[in-house]
């Protein structure tokens, strides 16, 4: 999952398809323009004073929150803004992404340089480069001695490089920076530069004085520049396009659409037969508190306020009696606290103050020790919200050291047979009966029965398990490369006894007790029959982080190079961990002993998750990649390309990266959230694509609504995506869990509370992809008239394992499509399945041949398939 954030590219050019064709394109009609103007014998479409061939451009900022604008000198010497060429990407979103006193300069080259100062806090200045001022390379914070650093400015040098002067608190300062402005070096004595070196050019642009930078280019330069911001308005007009504007879009439609589809059984090709799969993040308390089925808040008695502001160890936990919380003799290093019970009673009602039975007994477990050595006993009960004792057992304490207590917490059937199946609102209280001090640590409780007996909740793993997804990417999302270098995602720490695992902070500001580990997803990926598609950091962590001790936010320079060896290995671990033998690695002997002696028969890793694609990035990222390719060749490594969709700049520069180094790099993970009809208007995103490059795993996507009219969108570009699946090899929509109390990202795939799941419609759309998927595709082709044909999509593919061919019709319009069927026959007992609603509703009803609602089925019959308006369809031919 990716934390929003400002792009040094992506805004405003987040909305466009194809960076090196638009770039042509609009090269292309700016000399149209300007050749059909002189021949004509009048004005271009843009007046420029000065000479014929070249214009003035002005680069400034108009404010710290509002990045680097180009302005031109028009009639009457006016200076005219064009647009803002990028913004600062610098730490955190809202609290960061400032930019002060830029200054850009031209190299000798052609190219650009820009710098500028970031905040007061930080011993890091921004440095940015261009090519042609529009696409600029993800930015590089190089770090200096001192803090607050202000006023960075650049010149060139005859050797090519650059020198960068900076003034800060204590002084001024300087840096060398490489001819390719990736590296730099600070110099160890202060500066002696003179003030003249930092003179600006002051202008006025609509009506107020701003500091900048004056240039002279080339005028087809300009118009280059003003044809792409002048596109990008045309394109975000139409990315905005909305369903419920249909009346307007498509007036006197009628009542239905007469169209065709030819299918070509003679055209086809491979394709990707795992297309289809989800992604699991702990976000939305999808992990505790959500599939993860441990009842109880705050077992280990670890959270604190670095968790979540106002919490401590006690948090989630009541007593008729003041909690005492110690340390001293802990269970574990990595679980220090625990709770000490004196004849008082330890209350905890679970997440969100409700346990619910759901007609379900109940296991109890817990570490205990008597402090003074005394025997003793504990009381276990289960009490509703009345006060109704509903289960109870006793166990006995012994001795001074920890031991585990397990206890079956069976519910009094006879007692409460008429509600059994309602008990809601539960609460768990825990008794000591005699005088005396019991240490408590890592209480739980389970339901009885969980999905596959692996602890997992049985409702809410079974809803992904009927997606058929065909791998399972996990854990995160920014919640892996985390909050900060301390805050990346070890999965050591997350595997073994339950009390040795190490709790941490989450990115999204709760706790991880790390119940859900390493472990477990292999073992749910097993249980669900998904291959398992670890993902670990690439040596830095999240670009949003905050700032450590240091004052550095962001990437925080990344893992020091002396450090990355260990955690290499670490990655390397991992590996042999999931497939090595047990009788001659330590590693697989862990996992043996977990449980699991077989290997997990790991295929693929990821490396990396959206990062800011810096110069400090790419170092570890590639170091990363070499070494499980050296180690493990037959490893497919899933890199990334950052957070947006072409042209932003990581993207950009992360499939540069990605294609310069494909020896190490097999697919590369992109990721975008966008408007319905972005993904309306892209159907054609993957076209142009390079079938010798990496292959593309889209591992985070979705429309910006939970509503049918996201469906249908995402449904429309799956059937395109679909046709690209050879150059697409996976897919998973994000994020895919949210309890409904504790949203920290919307839309997800699922909704949940204590007791339901509500699935969006966007879930059928995945499920209906994943279910009627196949390894070859087959070409198809509606023919409809060109102004619906945006709104209706096929795909035909066929599974050659299972013998089955499946077709998939997408009407996205608010009228019926009668669809003719050209190259098959079909008749009117075909297996299918269909959804379907107003573009509004959060709702849809699946429907099939087994469907008793014969008034909404499907009309199939003589070749014709009737597509009732706003309607998926899949069938079995």
């Amino acid at each position: 999952m990716g934390l929003v954030r400002s792009d040094a590219n992506q805004s405003p050019f987040n909305e466009t398809k194809c960076i090196i064709m638009k770039k042509l394109n609009i090269l292309l009609i700016s000399l149209v323009l300007q050749l059909s103007a002189m021949a004509q014998n009048v004005e271009p479409e843009y007046t420029i004073s000065g000479k014929d061939s070249t214009c003035q451009i002005f680069i400034y900022s108009p404010g710290e929150k509002d990045g680097l604008h180009l302005a031109y000198l028009g009639e009457k010497g006016k200076w005219n803004d064009v647009g803002q060429l990028c913004s600062s990407d610098y730490g955190q979103w809202g609290a960061e992404k400032k930019m002060h006193n830029p200054f850009v300069i031209k190299a000798k080259d052609g190219t650009w340089r820009a710098v500028w100062g970031v905040n007061n806090t930080a011993p890091i200045f921004a440095a940015a480069y261009s090519e042609d001022l529009i696409t600029w390379r993800p930015q590089d914070y190089p770090l200096v001695a001192e803090c607050g650093v202000h006023n960075p400015i650049v010149y060139q040098m005859d050797d090519g490089g650059f020198d960068i002067y900076l003034k800060t608190v204590k002084g001024k300062r300087y840096v060398h920076a490489s001819e390719d402005f990736r590296h730099f070096e600070e110099d160890s004595v202060e500066s002696e530069a003179d003030d003249v070196l930092w003179q600006m050019d002051r202008d006025s642009v609509n009506g107020k004085s701003y500091l900048g930078n004056e240039f002279e280019i080339p005028a087809l330069h300009l118009n280059y520049i003003r044809n792409w911001f002048t596109t990008l308005d045309k394109d975000n007009l139409k990315y905005s396009e909305k369903m419920a504007d249909d009346g307007k879009h498509f007036p006197n439609i009628g009542d239905s659409i007469n169209a065709t589809i030819d299918i070509d059984f003679t055209k086809t090709k491979k394709i990707s037969n795992k297309l289809i799969g989800v992604f699991f993040e702990d976000i939305n308390y999808a992990a505790d508190g959500g599939l993860y089925a441990e009842l109880l808040k705050n077992r280990d008695f670890e959270y604190t306020d670095k968790d979540h502001v106002g919490w401590n160890a006690s948090t989630g936990w009541k007593s008729d009696q003041p909690i005492v919380i110690s340390t001293e003799k802990p269970l574990s290093k990595n679980n220090q606290h625990y709770a000490i019970i004196n004849k008082s009673s330890l209350i905890n009602s679970g997440w969100d103050n409700i346990i619910s039975s759901k007609g379900n007994d109940f296991d109890f477990s817990m570490f205990a020790r008597c402090i003074d050595g005394r025997k003793n006993q504990l009381i276990i009960s289960l009490v509703d919200s009345l006060g109704n004792s509903i289960a109870e057992g006793k166990i006995k304490i012994e001795g001074n050291e920890w031991i585990k207590y397990n206890l079956n917490l069976k519910l009094d059937t006879k007692k409460h047979q008429e509600y059994l199946n309602k008990l809601h609102d539960l609460a768990l209280i825990i008794t000591g009966k005699n005088q005396g001090q019991i240490a408590v640590d890592m209480i739980s409780l389970f339901p009885h029965q969980t999905f596959k007996g692996h602890g997992m909740r049985i409702d809410l793993a079974q809803t992904i398990a009927n997606l058929k997804p065909k791998f399972v990417r996990f854990p995160g999302g920014c919640m892996l490369h985390g909050d900060g270098i301390d805050n990346i995602y070890n999965w050591k720490e997350t595997i073994g006894p339950l009390q040795d695992r190490k709790p941490e902070r989450n990115i999204w500001n709760y706790h991880q007790s790390r119940g859900l580990g390493y472990y477990e997803y292999f073992q749910f990926c097993e249980d669900i029959g998904a291959e398992p598609l670890p993902v670990m950091a690439a040596g830095v962590p999240c670009q949003n982080s905050s700032a450590n001790t240091k004052g550095i936010g962001g990437q925080q320079c990344g893992i020091p190079m002396d450090k990355m060896p260990e955690y290499i290995q670490d990655v390397l671990d991992m590996i042999e961990w999931a497939n090595g033998d047990p009788a001659t690695s330590k590693w697989a002997k862990m996992r043996q002993e977990a449980g699991h002696p077989s290997p997990f028969n790991l295929k693929m890793i990821g490396i990396g998750n959206e990062d800011l694609i810096s110069t400090v990035f790419e170092e570890r990222y590639l170091m990363i990649c070499k070494a499980v390719k050296a180690k493990y060749p037959n490893i497919e490594v899933v890199g990334t390309v950052g957070p947006f969709h072409n042209p932003s700049s990581d993207y950009v520069e992360g499939w540069k990266f990605a294609n310069q180094n494909k020896k190490y790099i097999d697919a590369v993970d992109e990721h975008y959230y966008e408007s319905t009809g972005w993904f309306l208007h892209n159907t054609d995103y993957y076209d142009s694509y390079d079938k010798n490059a990496p292959k593309v795993y889209l591992g985070e996507y979705a429309s910006h609504t939970r509503t049918m009219e996201s469906a249908l969108a995402e449904a429309i570009y799956l059937c395109n995506v679909e046709r690209n699946a050879d150059v697409v090899e996976m897919t998973s929509y994000a994020p895919l869990l949210c309890n409904d109390k504790h949203k920290n990202w919307n839309p997800d795939l699922i909704y949940f509370d204590e007791t339901n799941i509500v699935t969006t419609p966007s879930y059928e759309t995945q499920a209906l992809f994943s279910n009627f998927s196949g390894d070859k595709y087959i070409s198809s082709k509606i023919n409809i008239e060109e102004k619906y044909a945006y709104r209706v999509a096929s795909s035909v593919v066929r599974d050659e394992t299972k013998g089955k061919t499946y077709l998939k019709l997408v009407n996205a319009l608010p009228t019926k499509v009668c669809l003719k069927v050209n190259g098959m026959n079909l008749s009117s007992n075909t297996k299918y399945v269909m959804f379907g609603g107003s573009p509004e509703s959060k709702t849809t009803e699946r429907i099939s041949n087994d469907t008793n609602n014969t008034s909404s089925a499907l009309v199939i019959g003589n070749n014709i398939i009737q597509l009732p308006a706003y309607s998926v369809v899949g069938i079995e031919l």
